[in-house]
């Protein structure tokens, strides 16, 4: 069973020229940094005729790695936080499955433990004792 990071912006105007141009940039830095190229990544799905006023959706599927997991969910949820930074007045919602992630103005999206460096050792030392690197 796997778990994905979902990310959604809509709003009744579609994306101007400028804004799709900051939405590709911020999407090519990313894929420039990510740091496992075998692992799932910042994924926006391409524009639906049905769903206009969907201007940014996407997803991420989440590793099955613990020691790979709290980087993963770092990177992708900066690059959804640049985003919703680049489109301001859309309405956003990011969640995990069933857990919404929490929008903060100074953070941006973020969850308990994602940059603790003692926890990301832990996950990935777990890890190793179960053969999985």
């Amino acid at each position: 069973m796997s778990v994905s990071l979902y990310y959604h912006a809509r709003r009744a105007t579609p994306l101007t020229e400028a804004e799709s141009r900051s939405v590709e940039c911020v999407v090519a830095a990313h894929m420039a940094s990510f740091p496992y190229e075998e692992e799932e990544s910042l994924y926006l799905y391409e524009a639906s005729a049905s769903e206009p006023q969907e201007i940014v959706d996407g997803s991420t599927k989440m590793p099955f790695e613990p020691g790979r997991l709290m980087p993963v969910i770092a990177h992708v949820l900066d690059s959804v936080t640049e985003l919703r930074r680049a489109l301001p007045d859309a309405e956003w919602r990011v969640h995990m499955d069933d857990l919404d992630v929490p929008w903060d103005e100074t953070e941006g999206y973020t969850l308990p433990g994602m940059r603790d460096a003692d926890l990301i050792a832990e996950l990935a030392a777990v890890q190793g004792e179960d053969g999985w690197r």
